[in-house]
């Protein structure tokens, strides 16, 4: 019952001339086209994203981006800005849905995997050079939170991406094999893998995948900072969606393990193209920014740091910190 008044309150209430009834949790923007798109990747599932392209320049050749994340969020969310602001700037834009989640397709549900999901962008790639209106030299890709190490992934496989951003980066083969600042041991890890393949033998009688759980609700008060920055962002007004894995009930819980035996930035120091890693002075996650930015080799790699900004600062611009201005000037560049 509490959550159906969370919703209808949510169908009411306006955001900056934009209501959440519109499905997204930003303000949609008058100064660009938007539209629905869908391609299939590589393993023949059907993903679904929002192509927005700067009203009046329909017709000509544009340099595209990419955008994809955070981890288990939706393209109405943190994703969908990103491509919005940059469609603004004068980029052809999409924002797409992960497979097997929000509007994009792939059963079972709620399934995230370190191989597919990088096609996924390559996939986003794909598309994007069968449009008329795109560059093909120019496409460059944007992975937020969990996706960014996707997109480092994908960067260091698609030669046909000339520029790569992350924001406030994720490593999720890290966290999930290691833990948190790598506090987990081997043993650990054992112990780990023992009950992910229980849960494994439990959904395979029950025909059906147990959800690991979204963000924490309630918010115990003792939270740490960076679980107080997640609640705010996706089980308020400012940043839920119905679809958000991370507004409701999370992953499946088996998905951990393919994380934990496949390392996403195996090759990343072959990556050729340019990269710009941007991250929050004060993130609980800047280590994994910092620490795959040392691995890259080249003179056109940048690292950017944003003074006083947490991780969920960089999700949408309440702070007033995402620098759409450095971004610009990247992909332009490169």
């Amino acid at each position: 019952m509490k959550k159906k008044l969370f919703l209808m309150a949510l169908a009411l209430i306006g955001f900056a001339g934009n209501v959440f009834s519109q499905d997204y949790t930003y303000p949609l923007s008058d100064k660009v086209d938007h539209k629905k798109v869908s391609f299939k990747n590589r393993y023949g599932i059907t993903l679904v994203g929002d192509m927005y392209v700067p009203k009046g320049q329909a017709g000509e050749k544009l340099p595209a981006i990419a955008v994809s994340g955070p981890f288990g969020a939706v393209k109405e969310q943190t994703s969908g800005l990103y491509a919005q602001e940059m469609a603004e700037r004068g980029f052809l834009t999409i924002a797409f849905d992960p497979s097997y989640t929000g509007e994009s397709g792939g059963e079972p549900r709620y399934v995230a995997s370190p191989d597919i999901n990088t096609e996924d962008f390559s996939a986003a790639v794909d598309y994007l050079t069968t449009l008329d209106n795109v560059d093909p030299e120019r496409i460059g890709i944007i992975g937020i939170c969990g996706w960014g190490g996707m997109a480092l992934n994908a960067a260091a496989m698609d030669t046909r991406i000339k520029g790569t951003a992350t924001v406030t980066m994720y490593d999720m083969s890290r966290v999930n094999a290691n833990g948190y600042n790598d506090s987990m041991s081997a043993d650990d890890r054992y112990e780990l893998r023992k009950q992910l393949n229980a849960q494994r033998t439990i959904d395979a009688k029950n025909g059906a995948y147990a959800r690991a759980g979204g963000v924490v609700d309630p918010l115990p008060a003792d939270a740490p900072q960076f679980l107080k920055d997640y609640y705010d962002y996706y089980k308020t007004p400012r940043g839920y969606h119905p679809r958000s894995l991370n507004s409701n009930d999370g992953w499946n819980t088996t998905s951990s393990l393919s994380f934990m035996n496949m390392p996403l930035l195996a090759y990343s120091d072959e990556i050729r193209s340019a990269v710009l890693m941007i991250h929050g002075e004060n993130a609980h996650s800047r280590y994994f920014s910092e620490d795959a930015f040392r691995k890259l080799k080249g003179d056109n790699k940048e690292l950017l740091i944003i003074d006083g900004a947490s991780h969920v600062d960089l999700y949408d611009n309440q702070a007033g910190v995402i620098p759409y201005d450095k971004l610009v000037e990247f992909f332009n560049k490169n």
